[in-house]
């Protein structure tokens, strides 16, 4: 189908390297997974041969009568046609596994990892800057995100594509992206909401973020907020609720 620039849509072109790449996955036959921008439903057509059920989210109601189509022959596929940052996510265990809209990739992450129905993993198309920047422990910039979620989730890139992959093809790198939930948070998530609060205020205003204590984390003023890794803000977090030296 033609792309619909509004959506910023790349379709992957090949169900067999969508394959190989949920082979990077760890989804199982026992997982509900959650395809987000689901398009022309190639990849909740391979995610319904690896998973329990698929639940494929598309907005756009042209895509989503098309995608309705195509997946009519597949038992275990639900469509849903939603805004994904508006849609409620299930208590209940699952994944996801998506091509996402590139344009709104940080407000998708944050919807499933600082909401209150965290998937048990996510695998996600995105753009190479956008994964590296969140990526807190590697040289270079770390971005916001990045620095507000390293306390409950672990990045990795799992894939890197090629924009022949795509079609259109895009002007920007791409990778398989792995965001998964830690197994013990750093920080309590009753905690969230003042951590990230503080990293915020930080990335927004130098000022505030000189206000900080830094020298009890040990944190030369002048460095940036991009520059810290995830001991210096767990270390600055402690001093700055005042629970370094309990």
């Amino acid at each position: 189908m033609k792309r619909l620039a509004d959506y910023s849509q790349y379709f992957l072109r090949r169900p067999q390297l969508i394959k190989e790449l949920v082979g990077h996955s760890s989804i199982k036959k026992t997982d509900v997974v959650y395809d987000i921008g689901a398009g022309s439903g190639v990849i909740s057509a391979v995610l319904a041969t690896r998973a329990k059920q698929v639940v494929a989210i598309e907005a756009e109601p042209r895509m989503a009568q098309k995608l309705r189509q195509n997946l009519a022959r597949y038992d275990n596929v639900s469509v849903v046609e939603s805004d994904v940052l508006r849609y409620d996510f299930p208590q209940a265990p699952y994944k996801v596994f998506a091509n996402i809209p590139f344009h709104i990739s940080a407000d998708i992450v944050r919807r499933l990892f600082l909401g209150n129905a965290v998937p048990k993993a996510a695998y996600l198309v995105v753009q190479k800057q956008f994964a590296q920047k969140l990526l807190i422990d590697r040289a270079g910039f770390v971005g916001q995100l990045g620095a507000v979620l390293a306390p409950w989730c672990a990045f990795r890139i799992r894939r890197p594509l090629r924009r022949t992959d795509f079609w259109p093809h895009p002007n920007v790198d791409t990778v398989l992206l792995e965001i998964m939930p830690r197994e013990e948070a750093l920080i309590d998530r009753k905690k969230l909401k003042a951590y990230e609060a503080m990293v915020v205020a930080a990335y927004h205003d130098p000022r505030q973020f000189r206000k900080l204590p830094l020298g009890a984390a040990g944190i030369d003023p002048s460095t940036k907020p991009s520059q810290l890794s995830l001991a210096q803000w767990l270390l600055l977090f402690a001093a700055h609720s005042g629970d370094l030296h309990r």
